[in-house]
């Protein structure tokens, strides 16, 4: 089992959008496994981060109305992509995503680690 002695701050890649019909009910459901990833990384001594921690409080503050509309396609994957570049690597949880594939891709050329499980993140000592 690797281990490390400081804290890994990680992208929690999962699908958004897809599959939902941009139902509100089930856009809340996909963050909220993004969320709740993000805790276990956190009690586990890292720093689980989501795209859309930040994304969508911006996308209210500059007008958006819905997933897909002018402010959406200006704001929501760029900052996820940003917030790539600031981390060690990113974990690809969930189903079928092709913003989630995205950041996998970039993830890899920015040559940073990618993990497909929480049992691959490496303990913290």
């Amino acid at each position: 089992m690797k281990t490390t002695d400081r804290p890994l701050m990680i992208l929690v890649a999962g699908p958004y959008r897809s599959g939902t019909g941009d139902d509100p009910h089930k856009l809340e459901a996909n963050v909220r496994a993004m969320t709740e990833t993000a805790l276990r990384l956190f009690r586990a001594g890292h720093l689980g981060v989501t795209g859309e921690a930040l994304a969508l409080p911006l996308l209210e503050a500059a007008g958006g109305t819905r997933p897909g509309d002018t402010a959406y396609e200006e704001i929501f994957h760029p900052v996820a992509e940003r917030l790539l570049s600031r981390c060690d690597g990113v974990l690809r949880i969930g189903g079928a995503s092709e913003g989630a594939d995205r950041m996998v891709a970039q993830a890899q050329a920015l040559g940073k680690i990618v993990y497909t499980g929480l049992d691959e993140i490496p303990v913290r000592r």
